[in-house]
């Protein structure tokens, strides 16, 4: 019996012992000391700057332990499972943000942080890997099947979006309605297609992708390995409500924060939101290169992309059919053509199979273009005022 209660308490002690690890194992987990204070700063309704600001950072080291506790969780379930795993709490933070946008009807908000998780994943995190990792080699070697058939399902991602604003484009307003239609069974295809890469990636040709899938890393060197598999759940439960009640103040203080600051929230949609879900899975890809290990910074930097547009935009414009709210595949023709040349270049980089430091410099470069581009490109209420003011000079008699 008094047998029975050591090991308990031991059990106990190196459970506590293991979240301890996971909350101090990297160093955005210090900011973990501003999630109290931003939660406080929403519910006392202080300044909406100070609110935005406290629970930005305040995701930031969140995002980081949900990504620990799931690896913990995965290194626990099997080489399959644990990839799913991987693959679903993923991008949970952005998730969660784009679904407290949607249910305020902060349609654009939604689309452009999904538009700038996509292009921070794919053009900085993987270029800033690229130079972490090639800086003192020459190149870098990484599976070139594996490359070409992510490419190929991001040109497949990319394409999906484009289309609807062609057919906008080439139609009259008219057809709105067909524009949303569109976007609705498009993402039923892309989300089919994502479970089906999915059977590909860790079932039927797990091979090409050995090196991504499995857990690579010693056990010993994963933070919080003593944690069981509820401990873990319950953990990545917890960490979730936080998230939940960050996002929920973020968003909500957005539009204060472009009247007060006078970004636009295309700005704060496509650069800002989406380094809250994007610094963790930034700071993996990085030391993943830097140890020589380029396959697991690919997988990291494109895995992402390719869930945020095959499974998650998708997921948010069926979500908006349910809840009544039109969120569609639709994107300016300005954003359209911005994702077209950022999986052009990316694929340019990733076709021969080897990467060097000068192709990271030109990804990190095209983000920083496109980055300052938003901060002069108008909000939707901006852009229907010069419009207007254009039709006006137009019509006006000489």
């Amino acid at each position: 019996m008094v047998a029975l209660g050591d090991n308990r308490v031991v059990a106990e002690q190196s459970a506590f012992a293991s979240c301890k690890e996971i909350l101090t194992s990297n160093v955005l987990n210090s900011l973990l000391i501003f999630v109290p204070l931003g939660i406080l700063a929403g519910y006392l309704e202080v300044r909406p700057t100070i609110v935005f600001a406290l629970n930005f950072v305040s995701i930031i080291p969140l995002a980081s332990v949900l990504s620990d506790t799931t690896e913990v969780l995965a290194s626990k379930t099997g080489n399959t499972l644990g990839g799913l795993l991987n693959a679903s709490f993923g991008n949970v933070v952005e998730l969660i943000v784009a679904l407290m946008a949607l249910h305020r009807g902060q349609i654009r908000i939604v689309q452009t942080s999904m538009l700038g998780s996509i292009l921070s994943n794919l053009i900085l995190v993987l270029g800033c890997s690229f130079v972490a990792g090639g800086y003192n080699r020459v190149m870098q070697q990484f599976s070139v099947t594996a490359a070409q058939t992510m490419s190929s399902v991001m040109c497949l991602s990319c394409i999906s979006l484009i289309i609807p604003a062609t057919f906008s484009a080439t139609v009259n307003s008219n057809y709105d309605s067909s524009v949303l239609a569109l976007s609705r069974w498009t993402s039923i295809v892309l989300l089919i297609v994502y479970a089906l890469y999915l059977v590909f990636q860790l079932k039927t040709h797990r091979a090409l992708f050995e090196g991504e899938v499995e857990m690579t890393e010693d056990e010993d060197d994963i933070p919080g390995k003593d944690l069981n598999k509820t401990q873990c759940i319950v953990m990545l439960g917890i960490v979730t409500l936080f998230v939940a009640f960050c996002a929920e103040y973020l968003v909500g203080s957005i539009e204060a924060v472009v009247e007060a600051t006078g970004l636009s929230s295309s700005f704060i949609g496509l650069v800002l939101l989406p380094i809250v879900g994007n610094a963790a899975e930034h700071v993996t890809a990085v030391f993943m290169a830097m140890k020589n290990k380029p396959d697991l910074a690919m997988n990291v930097a494109m895995g992402s992309s390719l869930q945020i547009a095959l499974f998650l935009t998708p997921l948010l414009v069926i979500w908006g059919w349910v809840i009544d709210v039109p969120m569609s595949l639709y994107f300016h023709t300005f954003e359209s053509i911005l994702l077209f040349v950022s999986v052009y270049l990316a694929n340019l980089v990733l076709e021969d199979g080897q990467s060097h430091w000068f192709e990271g410099v030109l990804l990190i470069a095209l983000y920083v273009i496109i980055a300052t581009s938003y901060l002069f490109y108008p909000d939707d209420s901006e852009l229907n005022k010069m419009v207007n003011q254009i039709g006006a000079n137009i019509l006006q008699p000489k």
